[in-house]
This record gives structure tokens, C-alpha cells and sequence, in this order.
């Protein structure tokens, strides 16, 4: 069972979510304001965070860095701002997934168990990450599909690794960049985008319809551990 903290203004939907979320076992606390929320979130053992963006006393943008300047705790941004630039600018605030309103509950309950086992059972730095047939070794720097060892170039592997460190969320073009490329290659969408043909090439069993490294469109990309 996890805490989760539900921040949004509107009491229709935190009761809603206080019903589904508590229909599988986890304790849910509510907060009308993100003031409330920021506090909340800092002096209460929470294991989640599912944030609006459309608050009466705050921005969720700014609540979402507030929250981070003091917690590592997972935060799902739930928003009816359905435009490309609110989810980069969540996604690169800290959040580690971003869903559009309306949504369907068994999608949001799969956000969640994927959001509490990166925090929680599967932290970064795991050394041996399988999916499927693929085996990912990082303590030996081995990658494996069917029992073979994958020849990766360098920044192909650096690339993998950095998506594999949060399996199952969103990363957004600049934060994969950021850290595989450097800070002065942030804008180097296309770049990135011919070393992600080259990892699905040798890690997909159909690249043209890849199961393993999903796209987020405009977003970034995803590294799937049930592909």
C-alpha cells in the first residue's frame, strides 16, 4: 500500500481518485490548493503525488520545482493542458509522467505502479535490467538479446543507459541530450533521433514498430520493460 497525496481543486475528482486509488489498497490524502499540496508533500511520508496543473493559488508548474526542492517523491501530473510545451515543462520540472484529462482509470493505475516501482523497488542504478529476451547489464556494460551479446557503439550504449534509468517514464529530448550529449547539444533533437533508429535496429524485433523504446511525440521517449 502507498500514500498518495492527490492535489487538485476540483472535490469531484479528488473523490474519485480517493475511491479507485483506495479500491487498490492505498491510503489517499487530498489537498484543494497547492500550498497545501508543497506543504503537504514536505512534511507527510508520501509515495506519490498526482498534481493538477490548473490550481487557484499557484501555477502546478511552479508547485511541481516547490515540490522538488525538498522531495524525490514520484509525481504524476494529471491536467486537461493538452499542448506539447506543458509537458515538456513538467516533465523537465521533475515530474515523471504527465496524463491528460479525461482518462481512463486502468491507464492511470498503470501510471501509478510504474511511478512507485521506479521510486520505490526498481531505484536508478539498477545493475541488471531484463525485458523480454533483452538483458541489460550495467555493472559489466553487457547487453544481451536471445543469450547474444549486442555489439553498441559507445553513445548508443551511454543512450540505453540513460533511458533504462527510469524505466517506464517519460524523458524528455533535453534531458536525454542533457546527459548523453552534453548541455551545449540540448536542441539536438534530430541527432538523437538517429541514435534511437540505431538502438531499435538492434534491440526490437520489428524496429518500424517498436515495442521496447516508444516515442512520446514532441515529448521524448519512453523505455518500455513490458515490450
Amino acid at each position: 500500500m502507498a500514500r498518495i497525496l492527490v492535489v487538485d481543486d476540483e472535490p469531484q475528482i479528488r473523490k474519485f481518485l480517493k475511491i479507485s486509488l483506495g479500491a487498490n489498497g492505498h491510503e489517499v490524502i487530498e489537498a484543494p490548493t497547492a500550498e497545501e499540496g508543497i506543504d503537504l508533500a514536505r512534511t507527510r511520508k508520501v509515495d506519490l503525488v498526482i498534481l493538477d496543473l490548473g490550481l487557484p493559488d499557484m501555477d502546478g508548474q511552479e508547485a511541481i520545482s516547490a515540490i522538488r526542492e525538498t522531495s524525490k517523491v514520484a509525481i504524476i501530473v494529471l491536467s486537461v493542458r493538452a499542448q506539447e510545451v506543458d509537458k515538456v515543462e513538467a516533465l523537465d520540472r521533475g515530474a515523471d509522467d504527465y496524463i491528460v484529462k479525461p482518462f481512463g482509470i486502468a491507464e492511470l493505475m498503470a501510471r501509478v505502479r510504474a511511478a512507485l516501482r521506479q521510486r520505490g523497488d526498481e531505484p536508478d542504478g539498477t545493475d541488471v535490467l531484463t525485458i523480454g529476451t533483452l538483458t541489460l547489464d550495467f555493472q559489466r556494460r553487457i547487453v544481451t538479446r536471445d543469450n547474444q551479446e549486442l555489439h553498441l557503439s559507445k553513445r548508443e550504449y551511454e543512450l540505453l543507459r540513460f533511458l533504462a534509468s527510469s524505466p517506464d517514464h517519460v524523458l524528455t529530448h533535453r534531458q536525454i541530450l542533457k546527459s548523453v550529449w552534453g548541455p551545449a547539444h540540448v536542441e539536438d533533437t534530430a541527432y538523437l533521433r538517429v541514435y534511437v533508429n540505431q538502438l531499435r535496429q538492434k534491440l526490437e524485433n520489428d524496429p518500424a514498430a517498436p515495442r521496447l523504446i516508444l516515442t512520446e511525440p514532441g515529448v521524448g521517449y519512453r523505455l518500455a520493460t513490458t515490450a
